[in-house]
């Protein structure tokens, strides 16, 4: 639970969803650390410490980087250790420690106070709550989307049109209760990455014909909406049956026609459903190129 915990740790800038402003706070070094480090792998840097913020620039590999003061962010699986720390460099922005080469001792970066500025859409980085109106649970879910596809490359509008449908715009039990927005289950008691725990739940099971009959069924229940939105990448990503989507990363309504024939869902019309979602509210203008 602690390490879930450490995940949702957020940085010095931060979106709110309730409330139609943005919490913007700068970071400024204590004790002015200065320290010359090298990154693994390229790596984009942020104007926040999460990737849902704005890149500001790329960083090719073995680049050296020069970093003030570290702040506690996006948790991430990185090239050199798995950390939540992000490193403010001297331009201002900020790369995850997770890529950066050694650990050098670094001071904690000091928050000034915040300035509020005028947010023209509410949204919140760890994902939908489960308690939103409509446009409340699409602005919050667009950031988590748009991270999945930037980790996995499922494609944005997918992964939007599947938490709609699977959640019901996030008022179904098992989202409102237990933050999974997709219907992920647990298979043998296992629960993967980032699920916390498993839940019974009453559901309906569709044969190859569309005969659906009740049953009960084991769901993963998730610490953050956030972590549901990475939980069902990653897993559309691992598993080889859904290998023949990803020759469709820019086509969503292909990409979710071949996720189904791999037997992603025993409804014979979830493929037509999430296209019919996606068409509805243009869900493909939220897509980001990877």
């Amino acid at each position: 639970m602690l390490r879930n915990l450490n995940r949702l740790i957020l940085v010095p800038a931060l979106v709110l969803a309730a409330a139609a402003t943005t919490l913007v706070v700068a970071a400024v070094p204590a004790n002015a650390a200065v320290v010359s480090v090298r990154v693994k792998g390229s790596l984009a840097a942020h104007g926040g410490a999460a990737n849902w913020f704005g890149q500001t620039r790329t960083i090719k590999n073995n680049a050296k980087v020069t970093v003030t003061c570290k702040v506690s962010g996006q948790y991430l699986r990185g090239k050199t250790r798995q950390t939540a720390q992000w490193d403010r460099t001297t331009k201002g922005d900020y790369i995850s420690h997770a890529y950066v080469n050694g650990n050098p001792k670094l001071p904690a970066c000091v928050v000034v106070p915040p300035v509020v500025v005028a947010a023209p859409v509410a949204a919140v980085p760890m994902g939908p709550t489960g308690t939103m109106t409509n446009d409340q649970f699409l602005a919050a879910s667009v950031p988590a989307a748009q991270q999945s596809q930037r980790e996995t490359r499922v494609p944005t509008s997918v992964t939007l049109a599947q938490a709609i449908l699977e959640s019901g715009w996030g008022r179904s039990s098992l989202a409102a209760n237990d933050k999974n927005f997709f219907g992920m289950k647990c298979f043998n008691n296992a629960r993967g990455s980032y699920a916390v725990a498993c839940k019974s739940y009453s559901t309906n099971e569709c044969n190859a014909v569309g005969v659906c009959s009740p049953t009960v069924a084991a769901f993963r229940t998730y610490g953050s909406g956030l972590d549901s939105f990475r939980d069902h990448g990653m897993s559309i990503k691992s598993l080889a049956r859904y290998a023949a989507a990803f020759n469709y990363t820019t086509n969503p309504n292909q990409f979710i026609a071949e996720v189904h024939k791999g037997g992603y869902a025993t409804d014979p019309q979830y493929a037509t459903k999430l296209i019919a979602l996606m068409t509805k509210y243009n869900l493909y203008q939220y897509d980001v190129a990877v």
